[in-house]
């Protein structure tokens, strides 16, 4: 269900590449050109414990450069010490407004009193997007946008990031409370406005839709944020070969393998590259099947096939903290 609506929440961008810049965004933040730069992503921190660790593993043993996470979610608390252990660290908001799993809930922020239409009949988040953009108001979505933002202050950091859980804010009847609070708050978000090539080989949107993206990724631009070119979110669904056998090593080399191909099918630019790391368990198994995926994920970062294939490319591994210290050298 999940690989579905994030293929859905991406089709907002799909063609942006028909109107895309000739400079890449990554050129204009001063990398070289014709270089490709990449965010290897992890969502999801906070979910669960065994997504905690394989987050953890997936940066610290690995060369995952980035991670977001889940506020409303129980084990928020405990990755937050390593947080604070690491102050460096690329953390972000994974700003949530769906709770997508039937046996493991999470709620709003925000309150019922103040955002009624985020509540399904259970009391926690809709499990789906199309949920959300039927019931909530986009006065609704930018009170828990503020919310998750105020509660990870809370820990006392602050975020390098914001993205979207399932892409939720990627609807155009949210999008631009999402852009408003990133320019309001000067926080860069996940947002891909340039060439869009991945995304544009995966769906076909409609021209208002690229237009929208476009002009979106330039306000963000003006404000002095930075923008992506390229998004790729494809890895949660690369499941092994039917007749495999289900073993780390089996998984490892499979998804090291599909991660190479996807780097050599990127064009350059600042491409970012969304996977979800968690070390496997029979509990998170209760949570989730996606649980063999995510490990596979985990494992592919902490390769060395794959650190070898990067650096063997000359492919650029970045942060939001260089990207927005950059952004602020660019006049």
């Amino acid at each position: 269900m999940k690989s579905a609506l994030l293929c859905l929440a991406f089709t907002i961008f799909g063609q942006v590449a028909v109107n895309a810049q000739t400079e890449t965004y990554a050129e204009k933040l001063g990398f070289p050109k014709g270089k490709k730069v990449v965010i290897f992503h992890v969502d999801d921190a906070g979910m669960s414990y065994e997504s905690n660790v394989g987050t953890i593993n997936a940066m610290d043993k690995g060369i995952a450069s980035s991670t977001s996470v889940m506020m409303p979610c129980g084990w928020v608390p405990n990755f937050f010490e390593y947080v604070k252990k690491h102050p460096t660290a690329d953390v972000g908001v994974h700003l949530t407004l769906t709770s997508e799993w039937n046996g493991y809930r999470w709620s709003p922020l925000v309150g019922r009193e103040k955002a009624p239409g985020l509540y399904d009949e259970q009391g926690a988040f809709w499990h789906s997007v199309e949920q959300v953009v039927q019931h909530a108001s986009a006065d609704e979505v930018e009170a828990e946008i503020r919310a998750q933002l105020a509660r990870y202050r809370a820990f006392g950091v602050q975020p390098t990031h914001m993205d979207s859980h399932m892409g939720t804010l990627f609807d155009p009847k949210f999008i631009m409370r999402y852009a408003k609070v990133a320019i309001e708050e000067k926080i860069p978000v996940l947002f891909p406005a340039g060439h869009a090539t991945l995304i544009f080989k995966a769906n076909n949107v409609p021209a208002p839709m690229q237009q929208l993206a476009q002009q979106v990724g330039k306000q963000l631009w003006d404000a002095g944020l930075p923008v992506m070119d390229d998004l790729d979110g494809t890895s949660y669904g690369w499941t092994l070969p039917a007749g495999t056998p289900v073993t780390d090593a089996t998984i490892q080399k499979y998804k090291t393998q599909k991660f190479i191909e996807l780097l050599k099918s990127t064009k350059p630019g600042l491409t970012y590259i969304i996977m979800h790391c968690t070390a496997p368990s029979p509990t998170f198994d209760q949570i989730s099947g996606s649980g063999q995926s995510r490990n596979g994920d985990m494992l592919a970062m902490m390769d060395p096939a794959l650190k070898s294939f990067v650096e063997k490319e000359g492919i650029i591994i970045t942060t939001w903290r260089e990207l927005m210290e950059r952004r602020k050298k660019v006049n």
